[in-house]
Order: structure tokens, then C-alpha cells, then sequence
């Protein structure tokens, strides 16, 4: 199966609510999208196309190579359209490979048992063609093969990514209830900031969103902080390939750059975290960190930058009544300090948003995790201009 020189579908992946910004990304790389989902996007390309998808990719979450599609009703008939695939073509008898699945089937209660079938399948493949088998396991840092059954409609998959790509793997500590990175740029790129201007991010915790800035404005791209992928582990895989499209992410790195971005965190340890994984990420020279309460950051006077949130949600009992006098003054901090900037509030509560006291231009839906977020946008006008609901009204 010469799978790194054929065309077909390809699947990539994302978080919910995070396909219109991979679109853009895949677009901007030269791809074209064949179809777009709520979780991800279809293209038609070959598995070495694939790796400089995996290698460049901020918002994506796996980048599925689809082997083949197929009818299956039962568990018996997805083993039988399995067992004749060539896996001894794809997955050396000495190595190792796992299987994950997505499956919507009424014979199957658990998933766990499709993934066994699927592992059935290939190990008997081996046996009668090799008279010898791979390990498998639960592991995805080697070959993954991953199955999508939804009815009686199957498709089956090599993972090119294999261990996710929503992290970025700079973040070697994640801190507090860390902002998952694919999130954290995927919000970045929801926002008006033009990767020039200041970007502010009081509350920072372990510094994710600073960290994601600076790397997006400077064109660091994930496949720098990485040296293990799904493709990897497939037969006939070249890494010169691999190397080839990491010395572009090298070369691409904008390095001359005139940066303002902010970081301040309450807690020491916090900001001891941010600066940490910040250097992991070659960005800490490139964000001023500061500790201090969120209302003593110094913002940078006459820039049209933005000012960026993510407070604490109040999803613990007690937690609630202390956090409106939070969001209150963050409301207050902005509209008292950030004068010509954008204010971003990424929260999962809405009766706390209230608490803001400004009227949000924008509602950005998110998800973290399972929770309903939004990033609510305000502008925050310098005084000579006031949007019309805060102008008097004329007798």
C-alpha cells in the first residue's frame, strides 16, 4: 500500500467550535477543504502531505489518513473486512501499534470492544501472513490505527499524529487548570489583534495564552517543540521528508520582532510556571512577566492592543459570590486603564459576565472542555468616541 504517495480522504480533527479557525489554517498552508464540520475538516491528500500538516498546525487535534470504507453491520463483519487488509504493508511485524475508535453502532456497547475487534483483526492478518505479530497496546506514541463506524457505515484510519496535537508540548508544567494551547490559539485568532501591537494578559496562570502570542506572532510553529508522530511508525516513511519540512519551520521563525506582550499573575508560583514554559517554548524574552495583582498591570499607553482574560469560572459551591466582585473590577480595570484597546473575557459563566458592566460587541462560543464558554469582545473607546448605547439620547 504505497499510502505516502496516494491520494484520499483525510480527516483532521479539532475541539468543538474550533473548525472555522483549522480552516483557515489548512487553507493558508495551500490545502483545499472539501468539506468542514463541526469537529474538523475533509481534505484529499496523500499521507506525506500529511506531515506538513501535523508539523504546522495550531487548532487541530489528529490528522486521519483514511485507508478504506466500508460496509460492516455487525462485529463480525467489521473483523472480516479488516482481515484482508495488507497490514503487514503498513505495520512492521517488530514494532508496535494501538487502536482508537469513534463508533455509533447498535451491536456495540462499548468501544473498547471494537477496539479489540480491529486488534483481532490485524494480529490474525500478521499471524497468517507472517506467522508472527506485533505488540499492541493502549500507548499512541507509535503506529495508530483508528476506527470510525457510525450504523453500518465504517471507515478505518491510519493516526498521523498519533499523541494529540492540541498540545503544543512546550508546556512542561501545566499549572493551574491550564487553557488547553489548541484553545488558547484558536481564541488568539478569534480576536483583532494585529500580532504587533500590545497584548496583555493579566491573570495569566501558566502563561498559555502569552506564550501562544508570541508564538504566533513570531511564526513558531507546533513541529518545533516534537520529534514523535503517528507517521513515523507507518512502512515506507522518508524523514528526510520530516526534516525537510522542519527546516521550513526553522527558517520561517521571525526573529527581528518588536513585541509587547504582558504577562501578570497574583501568584508567584504562577508566574514562575509561565516563565518556565515559556523559555521551553524560545518566547520568554519576548513577554515581560510580572507578579501582581491584575488591576496593577501597567498597560502600554496609545496602542490599539488588546487586553485579554481568562478568569476563574465559579464552578466550585462558594465560589461564586467572591468572583462577582472579581468580574466587577475586571470591568472596572479595563474601562479605567485599557483605553483604546479590545477587551477579551474568555468565561464559562454567564450570570458572572453580567458582573462586567460593559456591553459585549462580540460573543465568540467556545468550548473548554465540555464546559459552554464565550470570549466576549468589548471595545474599549478612548473617550473621543462613544458606541451609540452610551450616547444621550436627543429630546
Amino acid at each position: 500500500m504505497q499510502v505516502f504517495h496516494t491520494k484520499n480522504k483525510v480527516i483532521v480533527t479539532c475541539n468543538k467550535r474550533l473548525s472555522s479557525y483549522l480552516a483557515e489554517e489548512v487553507k493558508d498552508l495551500g490545502y483545499t477543504i472539501i468539506r468542514e464540520f463541526p469537529t474538523g475538516v475533509e481534505l484529499n491528500i496523500t499521507l506525506t502531505e500529511c506531515i506538513k500538516l501535523n508539523l504546522n498546525l495550531r487548532c487541530a487535534s489528529q490528522i486521519l489518513y483514511c485507508l478504506n470504507s466500508f460496509k460492516a453491520n455487525n462485529p463480525e463483519e467489521l473483523y472480516q473486512q479488516l482481515v484482508e487488509m495488507p497490514w503487514e504493508e503498513l505495520i512492521d511485524f517488530s514494532g508496535y501499534f494501538s487502536v482508537t475508535s469513534n463508533v455509533d453502532n447498535p451491536t456495540i456497547t462499548t468501544p473498547l470492544f471494537a477496539n479489540l475487534k480491529v486488534k483481532d483483526a490485524i494480529v490474525d492478518r500478521f499471524r497468517a501472513k507472517k506467522n508472527i505479530r506485533p505488540n499492541s497496546g493502549s500507548d499512541a506514541n507509535k503506529t495508530v490505527v483508528h476506527l470510525y463506524w457510525k450504523d453500518s457505515e465504517a471507515d478505518i484510519f491510519l493516526d498521523t499524529s498519533g499523541e494529540t496535537l492540541a498540545k503544543h508540548g512546550y508546556r512542561k508544567i501545566p499549572g493551574k487548570a491550564p487553557m488547553l494551547e489548541a484553545l488558547a490559539a484558536s481564541t488568539i485568532l478569534s480576536t483583532k489583534w494585529d500580532r504587533k501591537s500590545p497584548f496583555v494578559n493579566p491573570m495569566c496562570g501558566s502563561g498559555t495564552l502569552a506564550i501562544e502570542a508570541a508564538l504566533i506572532a513570531t511564526n513558531r510553529r507546533p513541529g518545533l517543540f516534537r520529534m514523535n508522530y503517528g507517521f513515523m511508525h507507518i512502512l515506507g516513511y522518508d524523514e528526510e521528508v520530516f526534516f525537510a519540512e522542519r527546516r521550513i519551520l526553522k527558517d520561517q521563525v521571525i526573529k527581528n520582532i518588536d513585541l509587547n506582550i504582558i504577562a501578570t499573575d497574583i501568584s508567584e508560583d504562577a508566574v514562575d510556571v509561565s516563565r518556565r514554559n515559556a523559555k521551553t517554548a524560545g518566547v520568554d524574552t519576548l513577554i515581560t512577566f510580572e507578579v501582581c495583582d491584575f488591576a496593577d498591570t501597567q498597560v502600554p499607553e496609545g496602542g490599539r492592543g488588546i487586553v485579554v482574560f481568562n478568569p476563574e469560572y465559579g464552578e466550585r459551591l462558594g465560589e461564586h459570590s467572591k468572583l462577582e466582585a472579581t468580574y466587577k473590577r475586571m470591568g472596572d480595570f479595563m474601562k479605567q486603564h485599557c483605553k483604546g484597546y479590545s477587551g477579551y473575557i474568555f468565561t464559562g459563566n454567564p450570570d458572572l459576565a453580567k458582573r462586567i458592566g460593559l456591553k459585549a460587541s462580540r460573543k465568540i462560543e467556545f468550548y473548554n472542555g465540555k464546559l459552554d464558554c464565550r470570549m466576549l469582545e468589548y471595545e474599549l473607546y478612548d473617550g473621543s468616541r462613544r458606541p451609540e448605547h452610551e450616547r444621550p439620547v436627543k429630546n
